[in-house]
């Protein structure tokens, strides 16, 4: 008899933001597990299956508020900081989450390349490939790929959008001093 498992339970909650509704999803340790913005939820549908499997997953209202959920209200208040301990926990290939955790390390207000980006996870020559890694990313803000920006600093590709990647960006160039 083949025994089914019960799908993973994840918690979900809306943080209302300059830049929209952010959803957080958190596991039942706390740990995030994925962060979009709410006219995103097909993008994280698709990272969701693809990360645990169609049907491995399940959503349900969180009952209480999250340290993510607390760490992204002090983020858009202005401690631009408040996410860098967040703890968070991920599916996805062990170069994209090298690539994730090297996000991590950009610091606020000091936008990188994907060049920058690909030395600091020691491949140099898969530009590319970090970008795509970058572009899955499922805990944007957290691992803050809005920090990416092409050779010459231009804004490049974001997928919540340029807008919301300029805003994040100029968020973090005025409040990166903050305690």
């Amino acid at each position: 008899m083949v025994q089914l498992m019960a799908p993973f339970i994840l918690s979900r909650e809306v943080l209302s933001s300059p830049i929209g509704g952010v959803l957080l999803l958190t596991d039942a340790e706390g740990r995030l597990r994925a962060l979009d913005f709410d006219d995103y939820v097909e993008r994280m549908t698709r990272l969701l299956n693809r990360h645990y499997g169609a049907g491995g997953w399940r959503i349900e209202e969180a009952s209480t508020r999250t340290a993510a959920h607390a760490a992204l209200a002090r983020y858009f208040a202005g401690d631009v900081r408040a996410v860098d301990t967040l703890e968070t926990a991920t599916g996805g290939t062990p170069f994209q989450r090298s690539v994730w955790a090297a996000l991590r390390q950009v610091p606020a207000g000091a936008p990188e390349s994907y060049a920058a980006l690909a030395r600091r996870v020691g491949r140099e020559r898969a530009v590319r490939a970090v970008g795509l890694a970058n572009s899955q990313n499922p805990v944007a803000i957290v691992a803050p790929c809005h920090r990416i920006v092409g050779a010459n600093g231009a804004l490049t590709g974001y997928a919540g959008g340029l807008e919301r990647k300029r805003w994040l960006l100029q968020h973090e160039a005025e409040h990166r001093r903050a305690p």
